[in-house]
């Protein structure tokens, strides 16, 4: 894949993407959670490349995407993947996106709708405001000095084993959890930024409707959060199809690729030509 570039008036965005179109015409970009980056998809870009074209980021302020100015918000990240897309001659792509990339990618549906061709949620939930509680707004909109003042060494155990069950998850975790040794400020501020500007989207009161098929993925065993309960409600008021993933936890998709990338593969091939 091919690293790219991205300037923004707040820093610069860091993406790869496959070099030619491909045969089946679909494109999948990769929109990973908070904290996390581009390589928390790599089993998914191992097991499509070839079949489909693909993009996968680093989020603004993330990893590679840095120095970048934390003073953005969840539409702005929707208008910046959009401007990427555009960049690429990408449209109707299919997103997949890992907890804080699921609610990007239902900003942009608000932002854009129609110009989406599916929609894949690994451990996301919906950011309607019916499904969340007002003591879990106000929580979200207090999480820096939590991160700030914890020990590194609890924080970065529990990131890592609190997000997956599995070796090669957990592993993974801590290499992107690496980015940030030294510097716990950065840390703590990018995700304290990132819960903040979830609450605002969701005090927002949008309609937030999932314009294009849909498939809602989550981990057996996620314990991040309410994750396991928000899911059950979105499939439940929308009637999105819900799937289990076996022994894996938050970050699903590395606990069980075999299991998502088989249930992908099987989405995109129930997708109208």
């Amino acid at each position: 894949m091919l690293h790219k570039t991205y300037h923004t008036r707040c820093g610069d965005i860091h993406y790869w993407v496959t070099p030619a179109p491909s045969a089946s015409g679909y494109t999948l970009v990769f929109l990973p959670g908070l904290t996390a980056d581009h390589r928390l998809f790599d089993k998914q870009v191992e097991y499509f490349a070839g079949r489909f074209s693909m993009l996968v980021w680093d989020a603004p302020g993330h990893a590679a995407s840095w120095p970048f100015t934390l003073d953005f918000t969840l539409a702005d990240k929707a208008n910046w993947l959009h401007e990427i897309l555009q960049a690429e001659h990408i449209e109707h792509p299919v997103i997949v996106g890992q907890s804080m990339g699921g609610y990007v990618a239902q900003m942009f549906m608000q932002l854009y709708p129609g110009q989406l061709r599916g929609f894949v949620s690994v451990d996301s939930a919906p950011l309607g405001r019916r499904y969340i509680t007002s003591a879990e707004l106000w929580l979200l909109e207090r999480m820096e000095p939590v991160y700030r003042h914890y020990p590194w060494k609890w924080l970065k155990r529990s990131g890592c084993n609190g997000v997956a069950v599995s070796t090669y998850g957990r592993d993974l975790m801590r290499g992107m959890m690496d980015t940030y040794e030294g510097d716990q400020a950065r840390y703590a501020k990018l995700s304290g930024h990132g819960f903040r500007i979830l609450a605002e989207a969701i005090r927002a009161d949008l309609p937030y409707e999932i314009d294009c098929p849909a498939m809602l993925l989550c981990g057996d065993h996620d314990a991040a959060g309410s994750c396991k309960r928000y899911d059950k409600a979105w499939h439940k008021v929308t009637g999105i199809p819900l799937h289990w993933i076996k022994n894996a936890g938050h970050n699903a998709n590395t606990d069980n690729p075999d299991q998502v990338n088989a249930l992908i593969d099987d989405f995109l091939a129930s997708l109208p030509q």
